[in-house]
């Protein structure tokens, strides 16, 4: 059974020093104790009121009680106590995101390590990561787009759902950009105009056309297109997932490496195709960046985002418990100024003889 504190606080882990007050007490007795025993042992006692004029037993008492109250204030004072209520009005800011991350079979492309999707997707956990406080979205995007999670303030979602993207999975294979972009401008709330970004994260390989009036809606809404381009000009054959083989209608012969081939035959080797990448990022004044790892610096988008206008998502009243920590803290201050000022010895009295003279 847990044992259920009168009052909470913020650290209850410090509590354990409550334990130091009574040890306080103790040890500062037992030192007093010796310098008595000491003084006792040269001189006796009937002599004491002269060679210590002032001490008073219960003045002793009182001392060490001010010492042990004051470490036990000062204990409860760092446990930080709290009770009553505080409302406070919490306002959350920010700029929406969605992300298109492109899951074709030539993002299974081995020129980044493990894999052009992989990197991708730590690419957009990093982002998630840098910009907390924004509304964030994902859209996977193939020969189709498919909605994977509106705008959120949630980046866990975008952190699991990212994990049950995989290489040529929606229906329609290939690359088309211009749809999933269409969809991701569809998420952004209607009438919003400064503080909307899509971040698309591909090897540029759009086969669908389309792409020039589809970032022209996109301009015209305001919104800004950063591009990543994931991958590398030299490029790399396309590892085929299991079973995509039937699904793609993609033949190949038994024995050979599982590899994508046309229709002579010959492997296909996926190029990065900046070139594509970059239309969309300088038609809508946004930049692109080249990824040959996870590891990629991700600052020029992450900096070019916090610089824009954020917008207000929600304001929420808090009713949080008020910080009590100052009246033990007086406390302890006090009494620790009594100690020092008291001590265990009263004022000097000044005898008949130094008074006349």
């Amino acid at each position: 059974m847990l044992l259920q504190l009168p009052m909470p606080f913020a650290e209850p882990r410090l509590l354990w020093l409550l334990v130091l007050a009574p040890l306080a007490g103790l040890a500062a007795r037992r030192l007093w104790r010796r310098r008595l025993d000491a003084d006792a042992a040269w001189a006796s006692r009937g002599l004491w009121d002269r060679l210590l004029d002032g001490y008073r037993p219960r003045r002793l008492a009182g001392s060490v009680a001010l010492l042990a109250v004051a470490v036990l204030a000062t204990g409860l004072a760092l446990a930080q106590p709290r009770w009553g209520s505080v409302e406070r009005e919490v306002e959350r800011r920010g700029v929406d995101v969605v992300f298109v991350l492109d899951s074709s079979l030539s993002m299974n492309a081995r020129d980044v390590q493990p894999s052009r999707l992989f990197a991708a997707q730590t690419l957009v956990r990093r982002l998630v990561r840098d910009m907390p406080g924004n509304r964030v979205a994902l859209v996977q995007a193939e020969g189709e787009g498919v909605v994977m999670t509106p705008l959120t303030l949630d980046g866990a979602v975008i952190d699991l759902l990212l994990d049950a993207i995989a290489p040529g999975t929606l229906p329609v294979p290939g690359t088309r950009l211009a749809g999933p972009l269409r969809q991701a401008l569809g998420l952004f709330d209607p009438g919003g105009r400064g503080h909307r970004v899509v971040v698309v994260l591909s090897d540029g390989e759009d086969h669908g056309g389309g792409l020039g009036p589809a970032l022209e809606e996109l301009r015209r809404e305001g919104v800004v297109v950063h591009a990543i381009g994931v991958g590398t000009p030299q490029g790399a054959p396309v590892p085929l997932p299991e079973g995509s083989r039937r699904r793609n209608g993609i033949s190949q012969r038994d024995g050979e490496p599982q590899l994508k081939r046309d229709a002579e035959g010959q492997v296909v080797i996926s190029r990065l195709a900046e070139e594509v990448l970059e239309q969309a990022a300088d038609a809508t004044g946004g930049v692109y960046l080249r990824a040959t790892g996870a590891g990629a610096d991700l600052a020029p988008v992450v900096a070019r985002i916090e610089a824009m206008a954020t917008r207000r998502f929600a304001s929420e009243t808090l009713d949080t418990r008020a910080e009590r920590f100052q009246w033990p803290l007086a406390l302890a201050a006090a009494a620790l100024a009594a100690h020092l000022a008291a001590g265990p010895f009263a004022p000097r009295r000044r005898r008949p003889a130094e008074a006349t003279r």
